[in-house]
């Protein structure tokens, strides 16, 4: 009898110890945040192009940075992102960059003056502060869920490069005539981790000394790609 005692009593211990240890593996942190990190690639646009003046080739993106993740309802399903992140920009296009007699920037169609080159573009480099506002269908044990981000997202180009590469090769760097506060807006939209990501420049990305033909160059970047979320 005492044998089958200590058999009970052991049993009862152990399921004891079990569902202890059990509730402590399922306990959940009721103050979770989500998506604190970005990683990205976009297909890059030119829109309000000069006349003769056409993107060609891949024009490429890669993007960046970390961003705080402030939830502002009880849910945690809606919050605030704000960060800081690296991003360059690269755009092949015909529009011949080159420095004048004066040694200002002139801007030359190149199309438009049968000039032969195998590559035509400009890249810039930025700092860049996205602010977001913050839809998801998260909880504190779910990872794979739907989002929808969008705001706007602030620009600093701390440097700048355009090459051209034909009969003779012309490069130069830390163009003046870039606008160096850019600014857009965004939307990501996905599920778990395939996210669509699109910018829509705001302002231009050359500034009023840049002149094709004495008109202003506003051609302005719409970045369109995959955004990928990590905690």
């Amino acid at each position: 009898m005492k044998n089958y005692l200590l058999i009970l009593l052991s049993t009862l211990c152990l399921a004891t110890a079990f569902s202890q240890e059990e509730e402590v593996v399922t306990e959940v942190d009721s103050l979770y945040k989500e998506d604190q990190f970005y990683g990205g690639a976009t297909y890059n646009l030119l829109l309000n192009s000069p006349k003769g003046i056409s993107q060609s080739g891949f024009s490429s993106g890669f993007h960046i940075g970390f961003i705080k993740d402030m939830p502002i309802n009880t849910k945690r399903d809606l919050a605030i992102g704000l960060g800081i992140g690296l991003s360059s920009n690269s755009f092949n296009q015909n529009m011949l960059i080159d420095t004048a007699d004066d040694k200002n920037y002139s801007y030359t169609a190149l199309d438009n003056n049968d000039i032969s080159y195998s590559k035509n573009k400009f890249t810039t480099y930025m700092v860049e502060a996205p602010l977001e506002f913050r839809w998801r269908t998260s909880t504190a044990t779910e990872y794979k869920f739907w989002r929808i981000y969008t705001g706007i997202k602030l620009g600093y180009v701390f440097a700048n490069s355009s090459k051209f590469i034909g009969e003779s090769d012309i490069k130069h760097s830390n163009i003046a005539d870039f606008n160096k506060m850019q600014y857009g807006l965004t939307l990501s939209v996905g599920y778990n981790t395939w996210n669509i990501h699109v910018y829509y420049g705001l302002n231009p990305i050359f500034n009023s000394d840049a002149k094709l033909d004495a008109a202003s160059i506003d051609m302005r970047a719409v970045k369109i790609g995959l955004m990928f979320y990590i905690l």
